[in-house]
C-alpha cells in the first residue's frame, strides 16, 4: 500500500474525511512554502497538494495563475522545489502530493522526475494535462517507485471514459466539481452530489473533490459523498499578502482558515 492508500484506509476506518489544502511552491518563496506546509499539518489538514509553477495554466483560474507568475518571477526551479520538499518531508508526517504539468515532467524526463519526486518524499503526482490514453509510461514508473498517479474526472467526462480514468488512477481520484477553471464560488452545481455518487458506484478508489470549494458549508455539503475535499484558490489568494504583511501573521491567518474548514468535516470534534 502507498502512503495515500494507508491514509485513506485509516480515515475510512475512523469515519473521517480528508481536507487537502493546495499551495504554490515558491510563492512568495520556498521558505514561506515550507513554513506554511508545516502550519497546515498542525491545523488538521490530512495531506497537502503542492503546485509546481507553470507558465501555461491548464485549468487554473486567475488567482492560481497569478501565484504561479509570482513564483516564476523569482526564478523558482524544479530542483529547488524538490530540495524544499525533501526538507519539509523530514518535519511533517502527512503525505505531500505534487500538482505538476506533464510538460514539466517531459522536459525533465519521466524516469528522472519520478525518481526525484520519490526521493523528495512525495506520495503522489496529479498531472492534469496527461491523457489517460497516454498515461501508461508514467503510471508504470510511478508503480515502480510506489508513487500514486492521480488522474482527474470532470463534469463533462463521458461516463465510460470516467470509468477508464478511475481504473488507471492510484491513490485517489480527483473529481473536478465544476466546468471551467479553478476559483472560489458562491454555489456549487446542483447535480454534483449525484455525479459523485454515481462515480463512487464505479470505483473503490477514494474520491476527492476540488475546484470552487472555499466555505465550511461547501465542506458540509460534499463531505457525505467525498473522501476528501481540496481547497486551493481561497488559500492561494491569501499568499499575495505575504509580501506586504508580516509572514507569520499571514501563515497564522491561513492556518485559522484551514482549521475552520477542518472543523466542518464529519468527526472533526471527536
Amino acid at each position: 500500500m502507498s502512503s495515500l492508500d494507508r491514509l485513506f484506509a485509516k480515515l475510512r476506518q475512523q469515519g473521517r474525511k480528508a481536507l487537502m489544502p493546495f499551495v504554490t511552491a515558491g510563492d512568495p518563496d520556498l521558505g514561506f512554502t515550507a513554513e506554511l506546509i508545516g502550519e497546515l499539518e498542525k491545523r488538521g489538514a490530512a495531506l497537502c497538494e503542492v503546485g509546481f509553477p507553470y507558465s501555461d495554466p491548464i485549468a487554473d483560474g486567475p488567482v492560481i495563475q497569478a501565484s504561479y507568475t509570482r513564483a516564476l518571477a523569482h526564478h523558482i526551479k524544479v530542483p529547488a522545489i524538490f530540495d524544499m520538499l525533501r526538507d519539509v518531508r523530514s518535519r511533517v508526517k502527512f503525505p505531500l502530493v505534487g500538482m505538476v504539468s506533464y510538460a514539466i515532467i517531459h522536459r525533465h524526463g519521466p524516469a528522472a522526475f519520478v525518481q526525484h519526486a520519490r526521493e523528495a518524499g512525495l506520495a503522489g503526482l496529479i498531472v492534469p494535462d496527461l491523457l489517460v490514453e497516454e498515461s501508461s509510461e508514467l503510471a508504470h514508473l510511478c508503480r515502480e517507485a510506489d508513487l500514486s498517479l492521480v488522474q482527474l474526472v470532470t463534469p463533462t467526462t463521458p461516463r465510460p471514459r470516467a470509468v477508464q480514468i478511475a481504473q488507471s488512477s492510484t491513490g485517489f481520484l480527483y473529481y473536478v466539481s465544476v466546468t471551467g477553471i479553478t476559483g472560489e464560488r458562491d454555489r456549487l452545481p446542483p447535480q454534483l452530489l449525484d455525479d459523485v455518487r454515481w462515480l463512487r458506484s464505479q470505483t473503490e478508489l477514494p474520491i476527492c473533490i476540488g475546484f470552487g470549494i472555499s466555505r465550511p458549508e461547501h465542506v458540509q455539503l460534499l463531505a457525505p459523498v467525498a473522501d476528501g475535499l481540496i481547497v486551493g484558490s481561497a488559500i492561494v489568494r491569501r499568499l499575495e499578502q505575504a509580501t506586504s504583511r508580516p509572514r507569520a501573521e499571514v501563515i497564522r491567518e491561513i492556518g485559522d482558515y484551514v482549521a475552520s474548514l477542518v472543523a466542518a468535516l464529519p468527526g472533526a470534534s471527536e
